[in-house]
């Protein structure tokens, strides 16, 4: 599994190699083969070889050395041999390494570790230049790296704070009849770290409805006994409504929302009792039901369906979003009146970088602050002004009067000047000054707004 230094080396002669053939002035991108974007990519025409930056170089004690392209599922593999995990595990199996520090990623985890980028103690990255620069925090570039999507450059390699796990994780939902009540109680975990006198290692929720949400509080143990499964017939996301207490393997916890994409599984039948006994276990993933969505926005599919059933034009809304934790009751009470999907995913997050030091700058959360994340993923009816996105717009109004921020996976709508404004384009374009003088590499607002 592990690739090692010698190995390593290799791939990064091959990638610098490929770098020295590019035409002058082609732009620079990666040959991926999977991307966990929700917005159009750019044309790969000519592409960077990754070949053999996928995989875990070196594992020592509570640190690994990773390389870029290797996929959560690939290094858990490897760091769970010896009890560990990295300090914050996104929920779907694909998402690389690399990406989540240049994209972000969130878990359970995020209220005590914050977010991946956070525990990366030094990382390689491949500039538009085609020089490979060794950064650290504090640095320039590595300050202003996460949520610049490529914009910056590609990590190739990151030296990672792992943290020790037991065997088991021991689940309790607990319900709330209001997200003001929930959230009092999100603001007492993340000061005390634990509920009721006990331990909370990992805490996420789901909003139901207005009058139905459950926090999940997770613990780690080592002791023995029964354990779900929900990579099977039983869908997990149900099971948060259904049960008071559960059980997992800590490796089921880590994907118990990728086995049916949180709840977006039932868009394509795989949650009916048939279908699923149908359906192969080993496709009841999300890059399965990614790939299926791409086909489905290549050929319109949805779109004529609904059309040929009189259906009014559908907007889809796919967005993160963080927003403090004593506003999310009003943000939610505006979103259920504005928008009306449901359920949303709930997942708290504390930055912990220091209030001394500076903020992420392309992703500037307050020091202190406890945020919520509030995932939602679907499709709304709106006719004919479907195409102008209006909830996707309002929703990044909503946001910004909240003081909270959005995350840049999917489809993004704001003029430059707001976006240059929230998301610290003037510290981006010095960096970029530095590392890209050329302009080889797309720059952010292009790849999140400027592609449609």
């Amino acid at each position: 599994m592990q690739a090692g230094w010698t190995a390593h080396t290799d791939a990064v002669t091959r990638l610098m190699e490929s770098y020295a053939t590019l035409p002058e002035g082609a732009p620079v991108r990666l040959a991926k083969p999977t991307s966990n974007l929700f917005r159009g990519r750019e044309d790969a025409s000519y592409a960077l070889d990754v070949s053999g930056l996928g995989g875990v170089i070196e594992i020592d004690g509570d640190v690994a050395e990773v390389q870029g392209m290797c996929t959560y599922e690939r290094l858990v593999d490897a760091t769970l041999r010896h009890g560990r995990i990295p300090m914050v595990v996104p929920q779907l199996r694909t998402i690389t390494l690399g990406g989540a520090v240049a994209g972000l990623g969130i878990e359970a985890t995020s209220f005590r570790n914050g977010l991946p980028h956070e525990s990366v103690i030094e990382m390689d990255v491949l500039t538009g230049s085609g020089t490979l620069v060794t950064t650290k925090p504090g640095d320039a570039l590595f300050d202003a790296f996460p949520n610049s999507y490529g914009s910056l450059g590609y990590a190739i390699r990151l030296r990672i704070e792992l943290e020790r796990v037991q065997p088991y994780v021991e689940l309790r939902h607990v319900p709330f009849r209001s997200a003001a009540d929930l959230s009092v109680a999100v603001s007492q975990i993340v000061d005390a770290g634990e509920w009721d006198g006990e331990r909370v290692d990992g805490l996420d929720g789901v909003a139901f409805e207005p009058g139905d949400l459950r926090l999940t509080l997770a613990r780690w143990t080592d002791r023995t006994g029964p354990t779900s499964d929900y990579t099977g017939q039983q869908v997990y996301y149900r099971s948060v409504r259904e049960r008071a207490t559960d059980r997992l393997t800590i490796d089921d916890y880590l994907w118990r929302w990728d086995t049916d994409w949180f709840w977006c599984s039932r868009a394509f039948g795989a949650q009916h009792p048939v279908v699923r006994r149908l359906w192969p276990r080993r496709w009841r993933r999300s890059d399965v039901y990614s790939r299926l969505v791409a086909l489905d926005r290549r050929w319109r599919v949805g779109e004529r369906l609904d059309r040929l059933a009189g259906r009014p034009q559908a907007e889809r809304v796919v967005q993160d979003v963080e927003v403090p934790v004593d506003l999310l009751a009003q943000f939610l009470s505006w979103f259920d009146a504005e928008v009306g999907l449901r359920p949303v995913w709930l997942c708290p997050l504390v930055t912990r970088r220091a209030s001394s030091d500076r903020p992420w700058s392309s992703y500037p959360l307050r020091s202190g602050t406890t945020y919520v994340n509030v995932g939602f993923w679907g499709n709304v009816a709106v006719g004919p002004q479907a195409p102008l996105s209006p909830r996707n717009r309002a929703i990044e109004a909503k946001v910004e009067e909240l003081g909270g921020h959005k995350s840049l996976y999917s489809e993004a709508f704001y003029d430059r000047e707001t976006f240059d404004r929230l998301y610290g384009v003037e510290t981006l374009t010095e960096v970029r000054r530095e590392h890209d003088p050329d302009g080889r590499l797309t720059d952010l607002y292009s790849k999140v707004v400027g592609h449609r």
